[in-house]
């Protein structure tokens, strides 16, 4: 996530940095020096940003597909999005079993999820 995003994540929210700082567990200088791009945003940041994002808004829980859905995909059953009925949250879970796999590192993972319309179509 860059500095921009963030920004924006922050202005859609409707928080102050102390405020944004205080939700998401970092000090009032990182999400500053985050905003300035002094500082990349670390991965579990920009995971906390997306969710606080999502489950602000006021969509109608059942217009949310699952991934396994949208993605019609044959290994739900061996999946924790499966597991856990968190489709929509399959970004949000290590392991899960779709392109961005259960054997890549959290920065692998975000960049494929950042692609991927089971995110984008919730933000």
């Amino acid at each position: 996530m860059d500095k921009e995003k963030f920004s924006k994540a922050r202005a859609a929210l409707g928080k102050t940095q102390k405020e944004l700082g205080t939700l998401l567990g970092v000090s009032l200088k990182a999400v500053q020096s985050y905003e300035q791009g002094w500082r990349p945003v670390p991965l579990h940041v920009e995971r906390q940003l997306y969710f606080l994002l999502i489950n602000q808004r006021k969509d109608d829980p059942a217009r949310r597909k699952d991934c396994w859905v949208q993605k019609k995909c044959e290994f739900k059953k061996d999946c924790p999005a499966w597991e856990f009925q968190a489709g929509h949250l399959c970004w949000f879970l290590s392991g899960t079993h779709c392109e961005c796999g259960a054997d890549k590192d959290w920065k692998d993972k975000m960049e494929v999820c950042r692609s991927c319309e089971v995110l984008s179509s919730l933000l």
